[in-house]
């Protein structure tokens, strides 16, 4: 078993693929990605509404449950909950997923872009850069997000471990900061689509099939 594939094991435990539309570990490509590594956030209302975010590191998407979504003020914190760890090819997923399976519930590609680690910003000529994988077993990270919507520096931050590890998803003060701006409220439709959470939760009723603009 690969790396990758060993990875998603806890995420292909958890999903029956005869019934779910999500994706499994097939090669992943996206038009949409002139640079790699890529990120995205998803707005997932499953049992409570929340975004997920999604890096890529290693092959496969490291991801974290973010109940409020991400903030472009620095002086927020928002909680950001690991989850397991997902294939490459559902940076591009946006649909419905059964009420019964996993998850279950409307998703919708909030944002999507490419990610630069900052560290490269932060150590000296000659001086190894801490790999983004790296940062994530010590628990700090930093990157630079070129998204649709959200661009700059974050910090995601762990404060827990164990069965009550929980990180922070902090914006980072830099030229994309604006405390007087609310994307997950203001710019509520999807970056593939064009839609609503509301518009693809309807066409689970009707039978319709996702733009996929």
């Amino acid at each position: 078993m690969s790396g990758s594939e060993d990875k998603l094991s806890d995420y292909e435990s958890k999903r029956d693929f005869t019934r779910t539309p999500e994706p499994g570990a097939e090669e992943a490509e996206f038009d949409w990605a002139d640079e790699r590594p890529v990120f995205v956030i998803q707005q997932h209302d499953a049992s409570s509404l929340h975004y997920d975010l999604r890096l890529e590191v290693d092959g496969v998407l490291k991801s974290w449950a973010v109940p409020k979504g991400p903030s472009t003020d620095p002086s927020e914190k928002r909680l950001a909950v690991p989850t397991e760890d997902h294939p490459l090819q559902y940076a591009d997923f946006e649909g419905n997923i059964p009420e019964d399976e996993y998850g279950g519930g409307t998703v919708l590609l909030w944002d999507r872009g490419s990610y630069r680690n900052l560290k490269e910003d932060e150590v000296d000529d000659g001086e190894e850069v801490p790999k983004v994988a790296e940062q994530v077993a010590d628990g700090h990270l930093t990157v630079w997000l070129e998204g649709e919507k959200i661009s700059g520096g974050y910090a995601l931050i762990e404060t827990g471990s164990g069965d009550d590890e929980r990180w922070l998803l902090i914006k980072m003060k830099d030229s994309e900061a604006d405390a007087r701006r609310n994307p997950v409220s203001t710019e509520r439709e999807s970056v593939k689509s064009g839609m609503t959470l509301e518009e693809i939760a309807a066409q689970k009723d009707d039978g319709g099939e996702e733009d996929d603009g």
